[in-house]
C-alpha cells in the first residue's frame, strides 16, 4: 500500500511528544517528581501527542476508503472496517485487563485504543462526505468541552463524556470531543487527499535521514505505543 511520508512523519513527531509526556508522567508517578504536566503552560505539550494521532486516524480512515472504493467498489467495505475497529477494540480490553491487575484504582476503562476502535465503525458512513465531518467535528468537539463542566453520579456513561466526581484513569478518550477530531481527521483527508492522492505539491523528503527517522517511529506506532510505557517504568524504578 502506497505511504505518505509527510503522514509517517507527523506521527513520528506524535511518538516522540507522547514518549516525553509519559517519561514525565512516569517520572511523576513512579520516582515522587513533580513536573507541572497538567499545568496551563503546558497544554499545547500535553494536547498535541493524543490530537496529531486522532487526526491522522481520521485522514488516514479517509485515504484508505478512499482507494479501497477505487479498487473494488463499495460492497462490503463496512465489514472491513468493522473487522478492523472490533480488533482494536480487543487491544483496547487487554489494555483493560493489564492495568486492572497492575493498578486497580486506576485501570484504564475507555483509553485510545477502546475509543479509536468504536471511531473506527461509528465513521464509516462519513468517510466520503467532507462538508459533513467538518460540521460534525466541530460540533462534536465543541459538545464535548461543554459536557466536560458536568459530572455524574454512574460510570456508565464514561464512553460518552460524563463521568462521576473524582474519576480517574490513566488514559481516557471518550466519544465526545474525540470523535470531532477523528472526523475533522477526515475532512483533511477529503481536502489534501482526495482519491487517495496528494492535492498539494511537496518536495520529497523521504530520503533525508532526519525525517526517515521520524517517518519510521510513525510507521511503528502501534509497536511504540504497547512497549515504551513498560519500557520507561522499569528504567526509572531501576534508576530510583
Amino acid at each position: 500500500m502506497k505511504r505518505f511520508f509527510e503522514i509517517d512523519f507527523l506521527r513520528g513527531l506524535a511518538v516522540i511528544s507522547m514518549i516525553a509526556y509519559h517519561t514525565l508522567f512516569d517520572l511523576n508517578y513512579f520516582a515522587g517528581y513533580s513536573f507541572p504536566i497538567h499545568s496551563d503552560s503546558l497544554f499545547l505539550f500535553r494536547s498535541f501527542a493524543p490530537v496529531a494521532f486522532l487526526l491522522i486516524v481520521g485522514l488516514c480512515l479517509s485515504i484508505s476508503y478512499s482507494r479501497a472504493r477505487s479498487e473494488k467498489g463499495k460492497a462490503g467495505l463496512f465489514k472491513k472496517y468493522l473487522f478492523r475497529g472490533l480488533k482494536t477494540f480487543a487491544l483496547g480490553l487487554a489494555i483493560t485487563a493489564i492495568t486492572w491487575l497492575v493498578f486497580p484504582q486506576e485501570f484504564i476503562i475507555f483509553g485510545v485504543l477502546h475509543f479509536i476502535g468504536i471511531a473506527i465503525i461509528l465513521v464509516f458512513p462519513l468517510l466520503g462526505k467532507k462538508r459533513l465531518s467538518l460540521l460534525l467535528g466541530i460540533s462534536f468537539i465543541l459538545l464535548g468541552l461543554w459536557l466536560q463542566t458536568f459530572h455524574v453520579s454512574s460510570h456508565w456513561l464514561l464512553w460518552l463524556g460524563l463521568v462521576p466526581e473524582g474519576f480517574y484513569t490513566f488514559d481516557y478518550f471518550p466519544l465526545l470531543p474525540w470523535l470531532g477530531v477523528v472526523l475533522l481527521g477526515i475532512f483533511f483527508g477529503r481536502a489534501l487527499y482526495p482519491s487517495a492522492e496528494r492535492d498539494f505539491r511537496i518536495p520529497d523528503l523521504s530520503g533525508n535521514r532526519f525525517i526517515a527517522f521520524f517517518s519510521f517511529l510513525g510507521r511503528k506506532s502501534l509497536l511504540i505505543y504497547f512497549l515504551h510505557q513498560p519500557v520507561l517504568v522499569a528504567i526509572i524504578l531501576f534508576i530510583a
